[in-house]
């Protein structure tokens, strides 16, 4: 049984002997030194967990933060908060089509851009525009491509036929700009907070 708990073995071993030594604590004084050395020997085991398999740790507590809405982004009656990360910026998870993401917020870009990685996950058709698309940047003029998305979900939020523009030099970042912001009923900051209001919402994703 104990070899069918994986990488969690450790730490189930130890929560329960750290459990049976807690019962015994109440009873008799000196097993408090086994109650204390039990505690810090699971803790020590979470965290070489967490480092030698991060892999299998992180989709856990992503899971469980999002379960508890603590990541930053919920939906309040009709509008959409983000609060703002410690980056500074404002992040949103989006779905496009059936793949999800993490966008940037930014006001400053004019059109909604993704990364090449973004495009081909999601299914776009990307095609060179008629006229070369050149954007600026903060390291430069880039060359893009466009495409459009047929349906990008947040929170109660639904956009279609949103046009956006491709190109590896955006890396893994994708940006939603202001023609997907101009579609709202309006948008603010409030107190750290980025409050999204839809024209018509959805039902939540």
């Amino acid at each position: 049984m104990i070899a069918a708990m994986g990488p969690y073995a450790p730490v189930s071993v130890l929560l329960l002997l750290l459990l049976i030594v807690a019962v015994l604590a109440r009873r008799a004084p000196m097993f408090k030194t086994l109650l204390s050395l039990a505690t810090w020997g699971a803790v020590i085991a979470l965290v070489l967990i967490v480092v030698s398999q991060p892999g299998r740790i992180v989709p856990y507590l992503a899971q469980f933060v999002s379960t508890l809405k603590t990541d930053g982004q919920q939906v309040v009656g009709k509008e959409v908060r983000i609060r703002m990360s410690r980056d500074g910026h404002f992040w949103a998870r989006t779905r496009i089509g059936g793949v999800e993401r993490r966008m940037l917020i930014d006001s400053g870009a004019t059109v909604t851009a993704l990364s090449t990685d973004t495009a081909a996950a999601a299914g776009l058709e990307v095609q060179n525009a008629m006229v070369p698309i050149v954007l600026n940047t903060a390291n430069g003029q880039i060359t893009a491509q466009s495409s459009t998305i047929d349906e990008l979900r947040l929170g109660d939020i639904t956009a279609r036929d949103l046009e956006v523009v491709v190109s590896p030099a955006f890396g893994d970042t994708d940006v939603l700009g202001m023609n997907f912001l101009s579609r709202l009923k309006s948008w603010r900051v409030e107190e750290g907070v980025l409050v999204l209001v839809p024209h018509h919402p959805q039902d939540p994703v």
